[in-house]
């Protein structure tokens, strides 16, 4: 592993930042103050491929219920028996990815994160340390998939976005890739990522 990478993503991880959300860029939505939010965590898996550190993403099965077709990090719900949310994390992981947790190295957490589906989201980066075959899990994951890190760091590549949600106009980060269109939470904590590390 790359000595360099591992030191640059730790030193950006150390780093103070605030907390995120699906309404980060819609100021004038008023959030119920009492609302109860579901832990969740989701791993953000990076791995170097012939020197060059990719991001391994997943999309979303079109038969799901929420979200389907949709780019996301494994991961999900911190579920009864998962003693803390990085279990969770590298739980959901091995189970949508085949990825083993033995595999990781957690180097640390990005600011929590909220959604609109009512999660309370903690998006932790780990390195990848061999390389292993990806197994899509087909009652949850369609695709597998990787985008250079380069890409997902470079600010420029970040777009701003609206559709009408719930009634009102509702705008959001996007980080297109190739024919993968990433936006709402998964593109709002890349976006965390690249601001992070462009200090």
């Amino acid at each position: 592993m790359r000595p360099d990478l591992r030191q640059t993503l730790l030193a950006a991880l150390s780093r103070d930042g605030a907390a995120t959300s699906d309404f980060d860029l819609n100021p004038e939505l008023k959030l119920p103050p009492d609302r109860v939010l579901r832990p969740a965590a989701v791993l953000v898996p990076i791995i170097v491929v012939r020197d060059h550190p990719q991001v391994i993403l997943t999309k979303r099965s079109p038969r799901l219920r929420h979200h389907p077709g949709q780019i996301a990090f494994p991961g999900g719900k911190q579920d009864p028996g998962d003693p803390t949310l990085l279990d969770a994390a590298l739980r959901e992981t091995e189970e949508e990815i085949g990825l083993p947790r033995a595999n990781v190295e957690i180097l640390g957490e990005l600011p929590c994160h909220e959604t609109v589906t009512g999660f309370h989201v903690t998006p932790i980066v780990g390195l990848i340390r061999q390389p292993f075959e990806p197994r899509a899990e087909a009652g949850e994951v369609s695709e597998v998939f990787q985008v250079p890190l380069s890409h997902l760091l470079d600010i420029a590549n970040f777009h701003v976005e609206s559709r009408i949600w719930q009634g009102q106009r509702r705008y959001y980060f996007t980080v297109p890739y190739g024919p993968y269109y990433v936006w709402g939470a998964t593109a709002r904590m890349l976006r965390a990522l690249a601001d992070r590390m462009a200090v």
